[in-house]
């Protein structure tokens, strides 16, 4: 198995993808494009990718959807900037026939054909293997001074449930192309995702099954030889009670008569309706303290650095992105 990361070490920090996944439904769209701001704040040139097709990152920073080309969606105060990506499969198909086998002309007859379409459907993992590829290619790609175009890259990537199966694809394909450019580009990508170069981050809520489901992800991810990163909770709500007070409050074992005098000291008179209202609210609260503990116990267990974000009760816009990448970054994120 892999050595857990402890804490958002210079090994993590100089990861040059950063793929953020987690269970649907946990934020991981704004947490990848949070990362994204975060690690731009220090004057980087980041791009974030997007391969599920639902435009979310257009969506996030309120701009059309994005077109298979690399648009600027974000600058930071020191300089940096953050440019997205929408990876299509049919162009990624299309720029590689041209790339590798000066197919141009001919993948774009196919595409009029439907022969692109009929293929991925065909063979499932022919998308997978497309997307990582095209990944791979923003990774590494230089400029004319043989400098890295991006510093970093962070992928929204599928949900923790096919994570393992989406990265390792092409290693899962590769005994079918023995030489050529198809075999160099598999290799290419095998060995990219496989290195210190590439970050796994985990987006969960603090609870059951989002947590259950990140701690099978990051032992997938150890039996595949792929590095976890970081742990992201996400929608982190701040208790209410004394800790002292939780385990009898979720016991139900709160006094309405202290209650009523508490607020009647600071000149708050209730009904008896509304006290017995606020006494149910106060052990929900404390229930769900109790369970957020236990998710944290669970994930402590795995041993990897969390980063916590706040839950945002406005919802997400441009500007609470940049509010959590400032979150992430007063917890080391870099």
């Amino acid at each position: 198995m892999t050595t857990p990361v402890v804490g958002w070490t210079e090994e993590v920090a100089r990861a040059r993808l950063h793929v953020v996944t987690g269970k649907g439904g946990t934020g991981k769209t704004t947490l990848a494009a949070a990362l994204a701001l975060a690690i731009a704040s220090a004057g980087k040139r980041v791009l974030l990718v997007e391969v599920e097709g639902r435009q979310g990152i257009a969506q996030l920073f309120d701009t059309q959807p994005l077109p298979y080309s690399e648009e600027r969606v974000a600058l930071t105060a020191a300089g940096g900037e953050v440019k997205a990506l929408h990876i299509d499969v049919e162009a990624a198909l299309l720029e590689y026939l041209a790339m590798f086998y000066n197919l141009g002309f001919a993948g774009r007859t196919l595409s009029r054909m439907g022969a692109i379409e009929f293929a991925t459907t065909l063979a499932p993992g022919l998308r997978d293997v497309l997307l990582t590829g095209k990944i791979k290619e923003c990774v590494t790609r230089t400029d004319d001074h043989g400098r890295h175009v991006y510093d970093a890259v962070v992928l929204d990537a599928p949900p923790t449930g096919r994570i393992v199966k989406f990265l390792d694809v092409t290693k899962a394909m590769a005994d079918l192309a023995k030489v050529g450019p198809i075999k160099g580009q598999s290799d290419g990508v095998i060995r990219l995702l496989h290195s210190g170069d590439t970050a796994v981050h985990l987006v969960t809520l603090l609870e059951e099954m989002p947590v259950r489901e990140t701690v099978e992800a990051v032992e997938e991810l150890d039996e595949a030889d792929l590095r976890p990163g970081a742990i992201m909770v996400n929608r982190v709500r701040p208790p209410r009670l004394p800790a002292r007070s939780v385990t009898a409050a979720a016991d139900g074992r709160v006094d309405a008569t202290r209650v009523r005098n508490g607020l009647m000291s600071a000149g708050l008179k209730l009904s008896a309706e509304d006290i017995d209202g606020l006494v149910e609210e106060t052990v929900e609260h404390a229930i769900r303290v109790q369970a957020e503990q236990s998710a944290r116990a669970q994930l402590a267990e795995v041993d990897l650095f969390a980063v916590e974000l706040p839950d945002l009760v406005d919802g997400v816009d441009t500007a609470a992105l940049y509010e959590l990448a400032e979150v992430l970054v007063d917890q080391g994120v870099r």
